[in-house]
């Protein structure tokens, strides 16, 4: 699909084919591997207990059984995420981002890529255990799609995959020019469909509140 927006001479210069995966951070993998086990002990008893209990509590066994298969679920995701968070396809020009247990497709000539920053909470968050290191952040964008994803160097495997990743990503957005459309979303509006979802499919927030599935969005900046 040509939207006019094309730069020929920056598109040949991209690879014509090949996957660049760029997995999940091993320590984030690891650590959700560990408190989903424990949750799923948890339940598992707590479902049995409240159905062997002399004065049987079904709605309580049920309700423990549903947190019992959400986090199976967020365990066995562990896996996928371990492959790969992102990839950038250049046999089908496509990245390719995983959210939970979905694939977003975007297909490179209504990509675009951008920097981007951390919520209010996370920021908060940064500021207290500031280390010294800084967090990226980069938005990874269907410029004619309500949604964007979002993902930092604590997301990906190593700082190394992070700034490969966003090498790519933006020379794909440069060749293809898409962000050049008057009918993109622009960057910075205060409209809602413009807010990014970000790149943890679970946070240790998330995996406290199990049993509440619920998507978190960015806000974008404040109104003047």
């Amino acid at each position: 699909m040509a939207t006019g927006f094309e730069n020929h001479a920056l598109i040949e210069k991209l690879p014509k084919e090949g996957v660049h995966c760029f997995p999940a951070n091993e320590s984030q993998v690891k650590t959700r591997r560990i408190v989903t086990v424990i949750l799923m002990v948890v339940f598992a008893a707590l479902a049995i207990l409240f159905l062997v209990m002399q004065t049987k509590q079904i709605p309580m066994a049920v309700a423990a059984g549903v947190a019992f298969v959400i986090t199976l679920l967020v365990f066995i995701q562990t896996f996928l995420i371990a492959k790969y968070r992102v990839a950038i396809d250049y046999n089908n020009k496509k990245v390719v981002l995983r959210y939970r247990y979905s694939l977003i497709d975007i297909p490179f000539e209504t990509f675009d890529a951008r920097d981007g920053e951390p919520d209010k909470a996370e920021e908060m968050l940064n500021n207290a255990t500031n280390n010294g290191t800084k967090t990226e952040y980069l938005i990874l964008d269907n410029v004619f799609d309500e949604a964007c994803y979002q993902t930092s160097t604590k997301d990906l495997a190593s700082n190394d995959d992070f700034f490969t990743l966003k090498k790519e990503t933006f020379a794909i957005a440069e060749a293809y020019g898409a962000r050049n459309s008057e009918n993109a979303i622009k960057q910075n509006t205060s409209k809602k469909n413009n807010e990014a979802i970000k790149a943890k499919d679970l946070n240790e927030d998330d995996i406290d509140a199990i049993v509440e599935e619920a998507s978190k969005e960015h806000e974008d900046s404040k109104k003047k």
